[in-house]
């Protein structure tokens, strides 16, 4: 079956040992420093990793408190806006009441100038038509301004109404 040959095991465990020195010598430290050199670029990449994701925090904190800063500006620019347009609203509205209260005023004060200017004729017209009566009953012509100052005397004495 199996014969193990001596020097076939010396030389075996002698070519290994030579492989590990050279094996040490020429490709273990290239390989270490390999891997250091990309275990260090790995390890910097996540900080900077870390680190943007810190900033990328930071910076959506401050855009949504700017957004909520924004937000309450917009929300008192439309409430003054709202108050504006009310104040103005009633200012509109007092304004029209104004005008309609002077109309209302200047119509009765027509009323009113018509009223006397018709209450005059109607005691002008009164005052003939009592002279030409009292002419015809008295069969005899007066004096038609001693007449219309009888009258107007009279008129005067009654009430306005």
């Amino acid at each position: 079956m199996l014969n193990p040959n001596p020097g076939l095991i010396i030389w075996t465990i002698i070519t290994f040992i030579l492989l590990l020195v050279l094996l040490k010598k020429f490709a273990w430290k290239p390989l270490l420093e390999a891997l250091q050199r990309r275990e260090e670029t790995v390890r910097s990449s996540i900080e900077r990793a870390e680190q943007a994701k810190i900033e990328a925090e930071r910076l959506l904190d401050e855009n949504r408190k700017q957004l909520e800063r924004a937000g309450q500006e917009g929300q008192r620019i439309l409430n003054e806006n709202r108050a504006l347009a009310e104040k103005l609203k009633d200012e509109i509205v007092e304004k029209a009441n104004q005008q309609s209260r002077r109309m209302v005023d200047q119509a009765k004060q027509e009323i009113e100038r018509d009223k006397e200017a018709a209450l005059i004729q109607l005691r002008d017209e009164v005052a003939g038509l009592a002279i030409q009566a009292a002419g015809k009953i008295l069969d005899e012509t007066l004096d038609d301004d001693k007449h219309r100052k009888i009258v107007d005397a009279y008129l005067k004495g009654l009430p306005k109404n």
